[in-house]
């Protein structure tokens, strides 16, 4: 089609040129014609004279039609143009599908970002909510272990202000007792004993005094003898633990509150109370 555009103008130039030229001999041409002679008559006539015959009047030809130049039928390319058409399509079709498929990838991929994302926060939520359960039981654990320390040092606080007060009963019942008879009555019962069992050896002075503390089990049973003080010499010391021991077991007291697991006792020849 561009090719026929650019040919239109010499074409049309040349039928004008064409037509022009055609124009120009059919004029001479008609001018060319012989004139026919016609005879004179010479006579006696008036003569008029005869005007000039005009010449002929040329009829304007009409231009002809401006030939257009057909141009060259172009290749029948239809199945070509098809074939290019269908590819194309099919190229077209293809980036079409990819770009489908690409958008589906990467709605796939945000979806499995987004699961990822929620599975991660899913997962630290549970941890922060076991470590919260952590942190609370732990809590509770550490609170329940001072209450009972607490309760504990309470009990024992309690315990020992019952102990305190029952020794400080016992103290008194046994500073009561000491100075009581029948405490007097229990010590003379055993210095009397341990005094049958003594066997004073020839080297025992007079004024002999010792000074003794007797460890003995509920019952009487005497189970340790240590001489604190003695004025006799080694004799006089073996004679006393051995009447000690001989005197096991020693006598009960009348009232269960006088017996004494330690006892001193102050040993001489002659007990005066």
């Amino acid at each position: 089609m561009a090719r026929n555009g650019n040919n239109f103008v010499p074409i049309s130039m040349a039928v004008v040129l064409h037509v022009v030229l055609l124009s120009s001999m059919l004029v001479a041409f008609d001018f060319a014609r012989p004139t026919p002679i016609t005879p004179m008559a010479i006579q006696a006539t008036l003569v008029t004279e005869i005007p000039e015959a005009p010449p002929p009047v040329v009829e304007k030809q009409p231009e002809p039609e401006p030939v257009i130049e057909e141009p060259d039928p172009e290749p029948d390319n239809s199945e070509e143009l098809r074939k290019q058409a269908e590819e194309e399509k099919r190229v077209q079709d293809a980036l079409i599908e990819k770009d489908r498929l690409e958008k589906i990838r990467q709605q796939e991929e945000a979806d499995r970002e987004r699961k990822e994302r929620e599975e991660a926060q899913r997962k630290k939520d549970e941890e922060a909510r076991r470590e919260r359960e952590r942190q609370e039981a732990e809590r509770k654990r550490l609170d329940d272990i001072q209450r009972q320390r607490d309760e504990n040092e309470r009990l024992r606080k309690e315990l020992e202000a019952e102990q305190r007060a029952e020794e400080i009963e016992d103290e008194e019942r046994r500073l009561a007792a000491n100075d009581s008879p029948a405490m007097a009555a229990y010590v003379f019962a055993i210095s009397n004993k341990i005094k049958r069992n003594w066997s004073l050896p020839a080297s025992a002075r007079d004024d002999l005094l010792c000074v003794v503390n007797v460890r003995q089990l509920a019952g009487g049973e005497i189970v340790g003898v240590n001489i604190i003080s003695c004025n006799g010499d080694d004799a006089v010391k073996r004679s006393v633990e051995a009447a000690i021991h001989r005197s096991s077991p020693l006598p009960e007291p009348s009232d269960p509150d006088l017996f004494r697991p330690l006892l001193e006792l102050n040993l001489r020849p002659e007990q005066q109370y």
